[in-house]
């Protein structure tokens, strides 16, 4: 009697092992679909940059939008500040906007071979031939004490194919700016606390969020929904 009591509290003991090794391989599965890209350089950029001020892009232009700066509302001017707002008009879109270096296009406007491969979330809706993947996805930004949120809406910083890094566990393939992985507006910059606008102190850990998962803040003030427009 004593020993089948034994091997039954046996038993129950292998079950209960199982259901929470389930469950954390169940948590980290799910947890774990939008890695946690830690410790990135990230750098200052704003819609109206020119080229050669720190920028190798025109950014009156993005990756999904060739008329960023006019759709936008004018030059995010990166010194006059009001708040998070630019100095004389309030943005038509979400004034928290970052990059990160990939786009699911080409430079001929086709979608990517490796684009409903490598996007985590390619899988959760059809979409539209000009639809991007990347465009207006939200992005947590952690520096320090301080998260920040905002949406992607251009690809770099110089590269636009780094999806083992933006999706996956590998540093940037970029060693320009200081290896720089990712491109901030001047409201993150601020919201983040930055020390200047290309430094190497300027380190984030940032993660791909769902829209469902962003808390309130002035990241939802305006919230851009625009997509493709190529002239």
């Amino acid at each position: 009697m004593v020993t089948i009591k034994r091997k039954k509290r046996f038993l129950f003991i292998v079950i209960g092992v199982l259901i929470l090794v389930g469950s954390i391989l169940f948590f980290c599965r799910f947890s774990s679909k939008y890695p946690i890209h830690k410790n990135i350089t990230a750098t200052v950029f704003w819609i109206g940059e020119p080229v050669g001020n720190g920028s190798s892009e025109d950014n009156t232009l993005s990756a999904w939008d060739d008329e960023w700066q006019k759709n936008y509302g004018g030059y995010d001017d990166y010194v006059n500040r009001n708040g998070y707002y630019p100095t004389g008009f309030i943005p038509k879109e979400n004034s928290f906007y970052v990059d990160v270096p990939y786009n699911d296009f080409d430079d001929d406007g086709n979608r990517k071979a490796n684009a409903y491969t490598v996007v985590p979330w390619s899988d959760e809706k059809i979409w539209g031939p000009e639809e991007s993947m990347l465009k207006n996805r939200w992005v947590k930004i952690i520096k320090g004490d301080t998260i920040c949120y905002g949406q992607n809406e251009d690809a770099g910083p110089y590269k636009y194919d780094d999806y083992a890094y933006v999706f996956g566990t590998q540093p940037p393939k970029n060693k320009e700016a200081n290896n720089a992985g990712m491109d901030v507006s001047p409201a993150l910059r601020d919201c983040l606390n930055f020390e200047g606008s290309n430094t190497d102190s300027n380190k984030v850990d940032w993660q791909f969020v769902n829209e469902k998962d962003v808390p309130e803040g002035p990241w939802k003030t305006i919230v851009t929904t625009s997509q493709i427009n190529w002239k």
